[in-house]
């Protein structure tokens, strides 16, 4: 088993992936709440890949409040840590599509595992991130 810290940004964007994947088969089996939550990890393990593009070798570890950003699981914090946030706002207010799709993905945090999930909310968060042409997932990969 591979420890975040020990993982690279290789591992991180197959682990997106993966969680994508899954999300889908629960989706498909009818188990929104596993599904939902899921789709919150694609995201935060997708923005991982991106902070993991700007790491160098070599370098001084940032400041603490740098590592608490990293070692997260708020999505928009990890867009900040990530560096990507003003190019995220320019390209929200170009696309009205992905501010709306993230919105609904923004609603996501990792307590989300302890509520029910309807069908609905699942698929919204599931499309959200998958949407071909304004998906979040698809914005994010552009930088990973």
């Amino acid at each position: 088993m591979i420890g975040l810290t020990w993982m690279n940004r290789d591992d991180l964007q197959s682990l997106a992936q993966i969680r994508l994947d899954e999300a889908k088969i629960l989706l498909d089996s009818r188990m929104y709440n596993g599904a939902y939550y899921l789709c919150g990890y694609v995201v935060e393990c997708a923005l991982k890949a991106c902070i993991a593009k700007n790491t160098h070798e070599y370098d001084f570890p940032p400041d603490r409040r740098t590592i608490d950003a990293i070692y997260s699981h708020k999505l928009e914090g990890l867009l900040k840590a990530a560096g990507l946030e003003v190019q995220f706002n320019n390209d929200k207010k170009i696309d009205e599509e992905l501010k709306l799709l993230w919105q609904i993905v923004s609603t996501w945090t990792e307590s989300s595992r302890y509520e029910k999930w309807s069908e609905q909310k699942a698929r919204d968060l599931y499309d959200a991130i998958t949407d071909p042409s304004h998906g979040v997932l698809q914005w994010i990969t552009k930088y990973w």
